[in-house]
């Protein structure tokens, strides 16, 4: 199996953490993040990883090699301009019929085979892993008609919505929604599949995941990883 990482990106809302470091690369406690998704992968059964790369593209490959030590390969592509997270796509050869895409920046202990075997069971075009999030409204949410009369009162409620954590499953055709020129990101490329009338796939899941691309939440992340990083290596070789 083959997984796409995705980790060209300046990381601007992290600054000044990213200005000497790539978001990927950052630590949580003493371990950089993108070592914790390739340990996770390899745990999961892929055999190559592809990072897709350009804001200091060699700090990557000096720090991570090969992926001799977690047992896989590690190939790289460079964007010499923004190509956007499914124009990248484009630069990778040699793809496997079903391949993983994903951003380099989160934690999560997703069940990565699940997703994959998911996406071949449902002979889906495209996967998006999804994560159900809440959020509490501290203030009475009124609801109107046209005319301003009162139809509902919520007192502070709690408001679930699901959210994509960045993390798909494309099969090999769908690559042909990617245009040749330009920059194309995955929301559209998900949009133009299902818009072609071809299935694509919300796998919901629960578990846990942290983006950090903002501070409060890479120092979430931070916290929960040095609180039980067996939660998130266990049985992985990193």
């Amino acid at each position: 199996m083959t997984a796409i990482i995705l980790a060209g990106g300046k990381g601007t809302r992290l600054k000044p953490f990213t200005m000497t470091i790539p978001k990927p690369l950052l630590p949580l406690g003493d371990v950089p993040v993108l070592e914790i998704v390739i340990a996770q992968l390899a745990k999961a059964g892929f055999q190559r990883v592809v990072l897709s790369l350009g804001h200091m593209a060699p700090l990557f490959t000096a720090l991570l090699g090969d992926g001799s030590r977690w047992g896989l390969r590690i190939d790289t592509v460079i964007e010499d301009q923004p190509l956007g997270t499914a124009g990248s796509l484009r630069l990778v050869q040699d793809l496997s019929e079903h391949f993983l895409v994903m951003n380099g920046d989160l934690l999560t202990t997703l069940d990565y085979r699940g997703l994959m075997e998911h996406h071949v069971a449902k002979k889906s075009w495209a996967t998006i892993a999804v994560n159900r999030r809440k959020v509490h409204i501290d203030y009475g949410v009124i609801v109107s008609d046209k005319s301003g009369n009162l139809s509902k009162y919520r007192e502070k409620p709690t408001i679930k919505y699901d959210v994509s954590m960045g993390i798909y499953v494309f099969s090999k055709k769908a690559l042909r929604f990617i245009p040749a020129e330009g920059r194309f990101d995955v929301p559209q490329l998900m949009l133009g599949i299902k818009d072609a009338g071809k299935p694509v796939q919300c796998y919901k899941t629960e578990c846990y995941w942290q983006d950090i691309g903002r501070f409060d939440d890479y120092q979430a992340a931070s916290d929960d990883f040095v609180k039980d990083p067996n939660r998130f290596l266990s049985g992985t070789h990193a």
